[in-house]
């Protein structure tokens, strides 16, 4: 069963065409990452599956209803992060959360809540002695506190030193592990490598590409490059197949057979006693897919026109 579903979305501000055309879905359970660069759409659109911007035309259905047109009810199945929440700065974290429960149904526990997001020290610390990766995830908690069966990340780990960031990684897989939807926009590719299931990459108001973050653009049958170095006095006109040295000396080769080549070429230094420093096979990676698929509109970087205004 799809948690939404996104039909030929599409949402003008005057003569900016924000939106042109956006069509995807994301089954339930699965986390997703939309991504593209500011002034892509990316913004208008969540507005819009959260039901806070009316579209212009196409059909969107999440979590079963038209968003501009839900209920109460189905707001309580959302949970929306975004890239700061405002609340009391003098309450305590556990005070925070145990307000904001009261809001909901059918609410987390809040200790719960509060180990998941990784807060356990910090629970009766007020808000304002928190470190900003502690408010970060008090963000967090602070979306998923009324059990969403949907939740909307907005970059969740800015901001993070590494180490914080792979707490919130494990933190997003508990939740998928929980049965949450995750909807996740995120400028970090390694993010969205690691966690999501499929990734809509938007540019210019369209979906320019959509997948698995393997095989997203053709990534899993690009041609692989194989690098490496040969000692000094080693002429690379000597090896098996041809190649092209830079100038430090490394040579790359290009191929759509990566094996056969490698093959060749360990036989080859096997068998002349000649090391080959440094060897390495690649593909191209999640973050140069990206490039090459939103380029141009990373060169025009116009942020998308404010549209809410909404805190919340």
């Amino acid at each position: 069963m799809a948690a939404i579903v996104v039909d030929d979305l599409h949402k003008s501000y005057g003569a900016t065409k924000a939106v042109q055309g956006v069509s995807f879905s994301v089954e339930e359970g699965a986390c997703v990452a939309l991504l593209g660069p500011n002034g892509a759409g990316k913004t208008t659109t969540l507005e819009v599956l959260e039901g806070y911007l009316k579209r212009d035309s196409g059909q969107v259905q999440v979590l079963g209803k038209d968003p501009h047109h839900a209920d109460r009810a189905w707001r309580e199945g959302i949970g929306i992060v975004l890239q700061g929440t405002a609340v009391d700065p003098y309450l305590t974290v556990r005070e925070t959360l145990t307000r904001t429960a009261g809001f909901y149904p059918r609410p987390r526990k809040v200790d719960d809540v509060i180990e998941l997001v990784g807060l356990g020290e910090k629970a009766d610390s007020r808000v304002n002695k928190l470190s900003g990766g502690q408010q970060r995830r008090l963000d967090v908690a602070y979306g998923i506190i009324g059990n969403p069966r949907l939740l909307f990340l907005d970059e969740p780990t800015t901001g993070f030193d590494p180490s914080a960031r792979r707490g919130a990684w494990q933190m997003v897989s508990d939740l998928r592990t929980l049965g949450t939807t995750i909807m996740l926009t995120t400028h970090y590719m390694d993010e969205a490598q690691t966690l999501a299931d499929n990734i809509v990459v938007i540019g210019s108001g369209r979906v320019v590409a959509e997948g698995t973050p393997d095989a997203l653009g053709g990534r899993d049958t690009a041609a692989a490059h194989i690098r490496f170095r040969l000692p000094d006095g080693v002429d690379p006109a000597a090896l098996p197949v041809v190649t092209s040295v830079d100038v430090h000396g490394y040579c790359t080769i290009t191929s759509d057979d990566d094996v056969h080549v490698l093959h060749e070429l360990t036989g080859w230094s096997i068998a002349n006693n000649v090391p080959l420093e440094g060897l390495v096979s690649s593909r191209p990676s999640l973050e140069d897919i990206y490039l090459s698929l939103v380029g141009q509109d990373l060169l025009a970087q116009e942020p998308e026109p404010q549209t809410t205004g909404v805190t919340r």
